[in-house]
């Protein structure tokens, strides 16, 4: 039996599903999302706010600040009201509604901010609406989770060694990549600890985080519209884009099996049963990192008319996943 008095304090850390008899491959998915903030997230939240507590910059009058696409900013949200501390979550108009109405019930105030996808896209309006409230207010603390080290240590702390004791002879790790934090926190962590693991990097195709064209992303949670600022490439063996139609129809062919998903980990779930399809590693210890639940985008992902609206009615077929749409690159050291 579990008691907890403050709701960070829960987060399931060894729950996996074998994907092999949906996908026809053999995958082993750590769901992250079931914890009281729904995702991932939750650790870097909290690794960040600590840190700051630390180091004397979070006092009780301070007022937290973030630029988030909405899952930080929920895991925040919640710390917050926790600990007492006022939020404020920076965000745009890719935000799902649900996820704006769970920070706002939870005490926080958000900023949606518009912009154009020139010139930095949502993520530099975000960021410049950030800057400009801290330059008004010297009580703003901005957590920057694009630049924070404690992004990337939650995951050398926990999500890496999670997985390293439940799987002592894991051959590839699939991440998907946002800001970097839990791709850089445990490639690091399997390095450090001398495992030849490969580490391959999902990303969204339009995210320019790796290189390459920016274009139109509608999904939230991964990619990126300018280079991370905590990635360092050298510990990453592979990159693979996967595009968003395919995304979508990864996450309704899961729900159809009775797991609801969120977009991120669709994303990461067609990334890597098309690099298990394609090198055909049936033998392989393979595991893949599962962000985020699926209640959060009942009006996008799995509302048929956005997904007609945006992607066309192709994209609804998911009996036909497209892993071949990927784009695979070659090592990246």
């Amino acid at each position: 039996m579990s008691v907890i008095s403050v709701p960070q304090a829960f987060n399931e850390e060894e729950l996996y599903v074998d994907l092999e008899s949906i996908f026809g491959h053999s995958l082993l998915l750590k769901c992250e999302g079931f914890n009281f903030a729904g995702s991932i997230k939750l650790k870097a939240a909290a690794e960040m706010v600590a840190s700051a507590e630390r180091d004397g910059s979070l006092t009780s009058d301070s007022i937290l600040i973030e630029s988030s696409s909405g899952n930080l900013g929920v895991a925040l949200s919640m710390i917050a009201a926790s600990k007492g501390y006022r939020f404020v979550c920076v965000t745009d108009s890719r935000c799902n509604l649900a996820t704006r109405l769970m920070m706002e019930v939870l005490g926080s105030e958000v900023h949606v901010v518009a912009g154009q996808e020139t010139n930095g896209g949502l993520l530099g309006a975000r960021l410049e609406h950030v800057r400009r409230m801290c330059a008004t207010d010297d009580r703003c603390v901005w957590l920057s989770q694009y630049t924070n080290e404690a992004n990337w240590k939650a995951h050398y702390r926990t999500t890496a060694p999670e997985i390293a004791r439940s799987f002592p002879d894991l051959d590839v790790l699939f991440v998907g990549t946002g800001t970097t934090g839990t791709l850089m926190g445990c490639a690091r962590y399997f390095r450090d600890q001398d495992r030849p693991v490969r580490i391959i990097a999902v990303d969204s195709v339009g995210s320019v985080a790796f290189g390459g064209a920016p274009s139109r992303r509608m999904i939230p949670g991964l990619g990126m519209s300018m280079r991370p600022p905590l990635l360092d490439e050298s510990y990453v063996d592979e990159v693979i884009r996967v595009e968003e139609a395919d995304t979508i129809r990864t996450c309704r062919r899961l729900a159809r099996q009775g797991f609801l998903f969120g977009g991120s980990t669709g994303t990461v779930v067609s990334g890597s049963i098309g690099w298990l399809a394609e090198h055909g590693a049936q033998e392989l210890t393979a595991v893949a990192i599962a962000p985020d639940l699926g209640e959060r985008y009942l009006d996008t992902i799995y509302h048929d008319n956005w997904v007609q609206d945006l992607y066309g009615g192709d994209s609804l077929d998911d009996t036909e996943l497209a892993p071949a749409h990927s784009v695979v690159d070659g090592p990246a050291r």
